[in-house]
């Protein structure tokens, strides 16, 4: 579900990368889309997206109170584009694929690396190098812990994908298998 959400934002995100280029207010949008990422994680709001009972305007108009000044008037007009859209629950991958776009712009790349069990500092610094040589240019991780996957880490760069996992291959098996 993660990568169907990811899919219908992208050209969300890409729309706002360039107009936030054309007028030079990349940080700004940043800062707006944090803030909006914020307010879209919060569980009881997205309780509220997710009831079919309130309808978006309700919601947009929660968001825009609840963001206050801090949105300019065109950063006001991408949540009403959303709600418009049946598309507020894209807020917080808005915010991570813009920075994604924003740390390729400046010749570095995110990887989330997801592991079963924790990472040394040598272990990050080597999958860092590995990955950097590998995709040409610096590359950032940010790691997160999740015994479920077994064994193993999951490599996700922008679209690119790398599951090294217990789990992964189990999947794998059992799909050749036909399970």
């Amino acid at each position: 579900m993660a990568g169907d959400i990811t899919t219908i934002a992208r050209p969300y995100a890409t729309a706002v990368f360039e107009r936030a280029q054309e007028t030079g207010e990349v940080a700004s949008w940043s800062e707006a889309l944090g803030l909006l990422a914020a307010i879209g994680g919060d569980p009881e709001f997205a309780g509220l997206i997710d009831n079919p009972n309130v309808p978006n305007e309700v919601a947009r108009d929660i968001v825009l109170k609840v963001a206050g000044d801090a949105l300019s008037a065109e950063q006001g007009n991408l949540v009403k584009l959303l709600a418009e859209n049946d598309r507020l629950v894209l807020m917080p991958q808005l915010s991570g694929l813009f920075e994604e776009m924003r740390t390729a712009q400046d010749g570095s790349r995110v990887a989330q690396i997801r592991s079963a069990y924790a990472l040394t500092k040598a272990e990050q610094q080597q999958l860092s190098a590995v990955l950097a040589a590998k995709l040409g240019g610096s590359v950032e991780l940010t790691v997160e812990l999740d015994k479920s996957l077994i064994g193993g880490v999951e490599i996700r760069v922008g679209d690119l994908v790398i599951d090294g996992t217990v789990r992964g291959k189990l999947a794998k098996l059992a799909t050749e298998l036909e399970f």
